[in-house]
């Protein structure tokens, strides 16, 4: 489950919506009158469609009827609902409105016993049987969940079950059961149809194993598990996971199988394959000298259902790729079989308030069991923090950072790599991607999975507090030299003060280096007229805030620190001060003087 949302719309319930954030790890949300929230927002129906649309779970601290009629167009698929509860302010009661199934009645336990209250859980059969037909436990897949409705109606009429296959889930439910019970709850990796009033669970017993050429033909692999599954004669719901060599962690063919069925691709190193070579049907010497195992289809099926299961489907081959099947005797957790593929979230937090962190670096930092990072930007993700495994750096030493991070994905681990801004803006990401183009990482570093996700950076948050300076054409210089070269900065300004660009400079000054934006400033000054608004923007979206607007020639060195962006306009940037006293600069586009505006004519 994601990080909860616990949403709070007055002041009153802060302390109960902190007490929930911090024993759910999850996030306050609050209304605009509360203080002190993690994410602020304006209007309620707004953000709670927005949340539930997202698949967030909502623990809202407020009356249900409100939440009710909130979500009520929003309702149409029971099945892709988040769970969604109300808790009354005073903490007196539990309501799991939505999701029941999907979380939303474990979650009111949870919070049920945090308050010391009983949950209002409403659900027919978790009320009377103990146990939710249509959302077995983890191992078990329903075949039929359109039929659960009616078996549950049968059932609450007084009709009795006949239980077939292993289930101690089921039985140990108070479930009538008879013999000649009406209705039948099986469980079977038998590839069948279900019977009337029968609901067929599958148990996650099978492993299939792949192995593929470098670059073949993700349909070629999928074609071929699809005829070994049915070559089997089993349900493929009954797989647990598609399992591979190591060295094949980042092929598209493997992950394309997984994808298939809708299972995690699971991997493991030669050694453990090697293991297996006493059960293997087809072992290869060729397979040996290029893998350092003697069979990677069937040896990482074996390995996935362990020393107690056998192969059902030995190697079978196309042009590029082989597939073996292997069942074991029970249920397997597919986050046993082997390690995953590892992945590396590079992430933009923005200037670090929880406002303007994008829902999916949220999403992508909740995911990730790993945080790597400069300490006060891991600081500033607040309760995303909370229960991850923090490995905080100093400002400086960006490779050691970038290739810690790589290492631990490489691990098999989900790990996110925490920038300020945007993760592409003059930080992390580029530095990843340069690492492992030049090969300067190791193998196994070079195949986990990056995604890179934007964030707020400084010339845009700048931007936004000041007004609109960058309508028109913009660029970004660095001014510091230790990566660049003062020649090549030198140029880089001369070139867009020519060019007329607005410009925002980052790291304009550090505590040895104060002549640069000095210098910037003197050619700006050659170019656009003296009153050109610059914008000096100090802690953004943290505490400690400061937005001014100043004209070129007052741009005074000694007023800008390392945490200062410096937006200079340029000769088409106004500024202007408001009816209310506050100074805007914006950059106009030309709108006013299109034909037919209406403006300026």
């Amino acid at each position: 489950m994601t990080v909860p949302a616990i949403l709070c719309l007055g002041p009153a319930a802060l302390p109960l919506a902190r007490r929930l954030a911090d024993a759910l790890r999850g996030e306050v949300h609050g209304g605009e009158r509360v203080a002190g929230a993690d994410l602020a927002f304006s209007g309620a129906a707004e953000h709670i469609r927005g949340l539930f649309t997202s698949g967030r779970p909502i623990v809202a601290l407020m009356a249900s009827g409100a939440l009710i009629r909130i979500l009520a167009p929003m309702l149409a698929d029971k099945g892709a609902e988040p769970p969604v509860l109300c808790v009354a302010e005073d903490g007196s009661a539990v309501v799991p409105l939505l999701g029941g199934h999907h979380g939303a009645n474990d979650l009111a336990r949870r919070i049920a016993a945090i308050l010391d209250v009983a949950p209002a859980i409403t659900t027919a059969g978790d009320l009377r049987f103990g146990v939710a037909l249509d959302a077995p436990p983890d191992g078990f897949v329903l075949e039929n969940p359109a039929d659960a409705k009616s078996v549950m109606a049968e059932l609450l009429a007084g009709e009795h079950a006949w239980i077939e296959g292993a289930a101690p889930w089921l039985e140990a439910s108070s479930i009538p059961v008879s013999d000649d019970g009406r209705v039948t709850l099986s469980v079977s990796e038998e590839a069948r149809a279900s019977a009337p009033l029968e609901l067929l669970y599958r148990p996650s017993t099978l492993v299939l194993g792949i192995g593929a050429e470098r670059g073949a033909p993700p349909e070629e692999a999928v074609a071929l598990a699809e005829r070994v599954i049915g070559e089997s004669g089993l349900s493929p719901l009954s797989l647990a996971a598609v399992a591979s060599l190591d060295l094949k962690a980042d092929e598209p063919a493997i992950h394309a199988v997984a994808a298939r069925f809708n299972v995690p691709a699971r991997f493991f190193d030669a050694a453990r394959l090697e293991a297996e070579v006493p059960r293997l049907a087809n072992p290869s010497e060729l397979v040996f000298r290029e893998t350092g195992c003697h069979g990677v289809a069937e040896g990482a099926a074996l390995a996935g259902v362990g020393n107690a299961g056998e192969l059902v489907v030995p190697k079978r081959k196309s042009a590029r790729a082989t597939a073996a099947l292997a069942r074991a005797p029970r249920p397997l957790d597919a986050t046993a079989i082997g390690r995953s593929r590892g992945r590396l979230f590079v992430v933009g937090i923005g200037p670090g308030g929880a406002h303007w962190r994008s829902p999916e670096v949220s999403a992508m930092v909740a995911e990730a069991g790993d945080l790597v990072g400069y300490s006060l930007y891991l600081d500033l993700l607040g309760p995303l923090a909370v229960g991850k495994r923090r490995h905080d750096f100093d400002l400086g030493a960006e490779e050691a950072r970038v290739r810690f991070a790589l290492e631990l994905a490489a691990e098999g681990r989900d790990v996110a790599l925490v920038c300020s801004g945007d993760a592409g803006i003059y930080a992390m990401a580029t530095l990843v991607f340069e690492l492992i183009d030049r090969g300067d990482v190791a193998d196994a570093a070079r195949r986990v999975a990056i995604a890179v996700s934007p964030g707020i950076s400084a010339l845009q948050a700048a931007a936004a507090r000041a007004g609109a300076p960058l309508g028109h054409d913009f660029c970004t210089i660095s001014l510091s030299d230790l990566l660049t070269p003062w020649e090549d900065i030198q140029r880089r300004v001369k070139a867009a003060a020519e060019g007329d660009f607005v410009i925002a400079f980052y790291n304009p000054v550090s505590k040895r280096r104060r002549t640069q934006l000095a210098h910037a400033r003197d050619v700006l000054l050659a170019h656009r007229p003296p009153e050109t608004p610059v914008v000096l923007a100090t802690n953004l979206g943290r505490e400690g805030e400061s937005v001014r607007i100043v004209e070129l020639r007052h741009l005074d060195v000694d007023e800008v620190d390392m945490l200062t962006v410096v937006v200079v306009g340029s000769t088409n940037t106004r500024a202007f001060v408001s009816g209310e006293g506050r100074a805007y600069a914006y950059t106009p586009r030309g709108y006013a003087a299109k034909a037919g505006s209406g403006i300026g004519s």
